[in-house]
């Protein structure tokens, strides 16, 4: 029989001590990330626990629209909270960078994203990166229509016909990235007086407006309203949960988003934010979206996206003017003239 001395089993107890502290001594190095994020909720959510589950680093992270969060680092700017922004409309994203509360970054990793994905590095002096895209159509409920006898929306001159009175639900653009990119597109498409007289027409078919643009989607597959204005992504995932939901993209052309991902300037823990943005921009990160029901088209081109994705074939797309449109002053000037012009309108 062995014995042990004093000498060894005060060895061993350090050494059980040490490696029983070392787990949390590991832990509390990897520290938190901070993060602001605009896309679906549920790909915030579960991005941000897989994030955790792969690297330890606790996330903490709260969901707004882009309108929300560009104020937002604006009144934060002086002295930042938040580390990383993610999903949600590029157009926001452009202005952030613009008025200075954005750090460049150009990802080694650059040739593994289309090519609309790294024009918006170019674009923004690598402050921006595109993190995903989609485009703006209709999305609506079916059984409602045929109750209503109301026919399925085609084009963007069928949601002002009379019929469609309060039927209609669109989200903010003064807090939604989704409504602006709606505008701006139609500006583009239309020329600004015309498309100015036509959200007057549309304005009279609403129902409401939404703090957020990914509210028309459960919103239209629950019956709360026929029609929303939208991505289309939104809607596809109640569509494969079996919701009387169908989409349609406008016959006359449609804009379209290029999400936004970016660090913001004078990040506390920037180190942190340079892993969870790297994270989501791998194909493990740019997979959870469809996982969690989100579809659209990721950036990264390595890796196989989901079957489930819509395809923008046969999508009759406008030459979308991101430079000129992702100006903080036209945003401004838009937003202004559409609550002079449209949101003061009886309906």
């Amino acid at each position: 029989m062995h014995t042990l001395s004093i000498k060894t089993i005060s060895a061993c107890a350090v050494l059980a001590g040490a490696s029983a502290l070392f787990p949390l001594n590991v832990r509390a190095q990897q520290g938190t990330v901070n993060a602001l994020c605009s896309t679906d909720a549920g790909w915030c959510e579960m991005a941000a626990a897989a994030f955790t589950r792969d690297t330890g680093i606790k996330v903490n992270q709260a969901h707004k629209g882009t309108g929300e969060i560009g104020a937002q680092l604006r009144a934060e700017a002086a002295n930042p909270k938040t580390d990383i922004w993610w999903g949600g409309t590029g157009d926001p994203f452009l202005q952030a960078a613009e008025q200075g509360l954005l750090d460049a970054y150009r990802p080694a990793y650059i040739n593994d994203l289309h090519d609309w994905a790294v024009r918006q590095y170019a674009m923004s002096g690598n402050q921006v990166g595109g993190f995903y895209t989609s485009t703006i159509g209709f999305g609506f409920n079916t059984d409602v229509l045929k109750k209503k006898k109301l026919a399925e929306p085609k084009c963007w001159a069928d949601l002002v016909k009379p019929e469609y009175k309060g039927e209609i639900e669109i989200s903010h653009p003064a807090t939604s990235g989704t409504a602006y990119t709606i505008i701006a597109g139609l500006v583009q498409q239309m020329g600004e007086d015309a498309a100015f007289d036509y959200l007057k027409k549309l304005h009279r078919n609403t129902n409401t407006y939404t703090r957020s643009g990914q509210a028309q989607a459960p919103n239209v597959a629950k019956g709360e309203v026929g029609i929303g204005v939208s991505f289309l992504f939104g809607f596809e995932k109640w569509r494969y949960e079996k919701f009387p939901v169908k989409t349609a993209s406008p016959c006359e052309g449609t804009g379209y988003e290029i999400g936004g991902i970016a660090l913001v300037k004078g990040a506390r823990n920037k180190a942190n934010a340079v892993k969870f943005y790297d994270w989501l921009m791998s194909p493990a990160g740019q997979a959870i979206g469809a996982k969690a029901g989100s579809f659209q088209t990721p950036a990264n081109k390595t890796f196989k996206p989901d079957s489930r994705i819509p395809s923008s074939d046969g999508v009759k797309l406008i030459k979308y003017d991101f430079e000129k449109y992702g100006k903080a002053a036209e945003r401004r000037r838009l937003i202004e003239r559409w609550t002079r012009e449209v949101e003061s309108q009886p309906r």
